[in-house]
């Protein structure tokens, strides 16, 4: 029986306490949540940091500090740094991000990278002479005919073939299905390591059902903040706690 790693999302670009009291948004609290999550199960945290004003920020000394203070709360835990634009930043920027940050893992979207051609291989490769494991976000067949391409052309380099499928959006009324995860499994045969995150309230239900098919889960408020019958979940570790007793029961 496959098991999977989970990683939990805490914070997101997008929400905030407006959204859910208990969203992480300063250092301590997503450290706490962190330090929460790894007690409910979860293996790694993929991190989004914000600035004075709550808002989305790459800032590379907020992503140190914040690294820093992980390592110290849950040195057990992975994490993983988003270079996620949000609309705001360009490719230089989340250049400048991933170079001066220097993290062990990050996050890449390929459409977030195709908006300036001529800078997306410096960002493989300085990924790559730093280290740092990159995992690609992928949200259609177009991402993944481009990520195709840009290995074939070693714009990707050779051993960055991680994937994150996503499943649904921010879109109110959204609801992602586990059927949907076959639409990324056809488009790639050989199964590269790959990781499920799905948006709305059948979150739990395309997570486990990635579980069963060999994938790995990302879960969180970023992409839920309620459970399959629309009921907020308390907080993200007991988002996590409710999908490892789901994983559980399959398993059995």
């Amino acid at each position: 029986m496959h098991t999977p790693l989970i990683m939990v999302s805490p914070t997101g670009a997008r929400r905030g306490k407006e959204d859910h009291p208990s969203l992480p948004i300063t250092t301590l609290e997503i450290t706490e949540t962190a330090a929460s999550c790894h007690r409910a199960g979860a293996d790694a945290l993929h991190l989004h940091v914000r600035d004075n004003t709550g808002a989305h920020s790459l800032d590379a000394g907020r992503y140190r500090e914040t690294l820093a203070e992980l390592a110290r709360a849950v040195p057990e835990m992975r994490i993983q740094i988003t270079t996620e634009a949000f609309g705001t930043y360009t490719v230089a920027e989340q250049l400048a991000c991933v170079d001066e940050v220097a993290p062990e893992w990050v996050s890449i979207s390929v459409r977030e990278m195709a908006r300036d051609s001529a800078l997306a291989p410096r960002v493989y490769a300085t990924a790559a002479d730093i280290g740092a494991e990159v995992q690609h976000i992928l949200y259609d067949a177009e991402d993944v005919a481009l990520l195709r391409r840009w290995q074939a052309e070693g714009i990707v380099q050779a051993d960055q073939t991680s994937c994150l499928f996503v499943l649904g959006h921010y879109s109110s009324g959204l609801i992602s299905s586990p059927a949907d995860l076959g639409k990324f499994l056809a488009l790639f045969p050989e199964r590269p390591e790959w990781m499920l995150c799905a948006f709305g309230p059948q979150e739990h239900a395309c997570l486990t059902y990635a579980a069963a098919h060999g994938g790995n889960i990302r879960v969180g408020f970023e992409n839920s903040l309620v459970d399959a019958s629309g009921t907020p979940h308390h907080d993200n570790a007991a988002s996590v706690a409710t999908l490892l007793q789901g994983l559980h029961r399959q398993a059995a």
